[in-house]
């Protein structure tokens, strides 16, 4: 079965991947591999729903040489997209592998700031689009000084056609979002930390973090913690999941293939800890590959089978 899930982002990026045989710093470094495609949150996102047979249709803002780059790569994959074209150019983001170590470093480009006539036109268009899609999902930051009740906003019109509402961010634009009563919110720990300023240290803090946020508006919430097991609760019952054990090669961009993995099969009628079990596996599944949000649809049963879910 597939229906139309709404990716929102205001912040996409041209994703450049670099992979070194050994990366030094204060050196000339020459890569053996150099790719680049699409990416940020909600890209990442509508990526790994095409790759999985779903109709995602990719929203946010895109400006300049950057931009229609960008649309060109998503439109040469399928995904369909309505941005907002912006005069602001869309950032570029580059990872760097070391391939001798496994280790991977970003390097992120902050998005430029927009006028808020642009949000208008942003909000316009989703109010248009949200009437025939299952699921609307919220990815990522804002673009600077960008009004932090636009998830919220979002979230409100989900709850006006039906769908189901899933909202991954932090800070301000999180808490705002409460307010709506998303029908799932999901943060990593990192974010979640930043949200409330508390270390969270241990399992018992993060879920009493997560407690929090029930009480504050959300249905049900999520947290994935990168190699350490995420942690899901439903608003009556924690579940702990264990995600397969991978030779990651790049781990950027796991966390949105989670995201995707839960409102592809929360808009199929699974229940959480179903949809965490297929989430875990594109999460995984994700790490196999240098770019994000490439995924290979026939590992995805495998590791399916390798996660681990129980009851806390």
């Amino acid at each position: 079965m597939t229906s139309t899930i709404l990716c929102i982002g205001p912040t996409p990026a041209a994703q450049r991947v670099m992979l070194f045989p050994q990366f030094v710093t204060d050196a000339v470094n020459r890569a053996a591999t150099t790719l680049d495609g699409a990416a940020g949150k909600s890209i990442n996102v509508a990526k790994v729903l095409k790759a999985l047979g779903q109709e995602p249709l990719a929203a946010g803002f895109l400006g300049g040489d950057r931009g229609a780059w960008v649309r060109e790569a998503l439109l040469k994959l399928g995904v369909e997209i309505d941005f907002v074209t912006v005069p602001e150019r869309t950032r570029q983001c580059i990872t760097i592998i070391d391939q001798s170590c496994g280790k991977v470093t970003e390097l992120v480009e902050e998005s430029r700031a927009v006028s808020s006539s642009y949000y208008e036109a942003l909000y316009g268009r989703i109010a248009a689009r949200s009437k025939d899609c299952a699921a609307l999902v919220m990815s990522g930051t804002l673009t600077p000084g960008g009004p932090v009740d636009f998830y919220a906003r979002c979230t409100r019109l989900a709850h006006q056609t039906g769908a189901l509402s899933i909202v991954d961010a932090k800070g301000a634009p999180l808490l705002e979002s409460l307010k709506a009563q998303p029908g799932l919110v999901k943060p990593n720990r990192a974010e979640l930390v930043a949200t409330f300023g508390q270390p969270l240290e241990n399992e018992e803090a993060l879920i009493a973090a997560m407690r929090r946020i029930l009480q504050l508006g959300a249905r049900r919430v999520v947290v994935t913690a990168g190699k350490e097991p995420a942690l899901a609760l439903d608003g009556h019952e924690v579940w702990r999941i264990h995600s397969p054990t991978v030779a990651a090669v790049n781990p950027i961009g796991s966390g949105d293939a989670f995201t995707a993995g839960l409102a592809w099969r929360l808009v199929q009628g699974q229940q959480l800890s179903q949809a965490c079990s297929w989430a875990a596996a594109l999460g995984a599944a994700n790490a196999l590959s240098a770019m994000p949000g490439d995924i290979e649809p026939a590992a995805v049963d495998r590791l399916a089978a390798e996660v681990k879910v129980e009851r806390i």
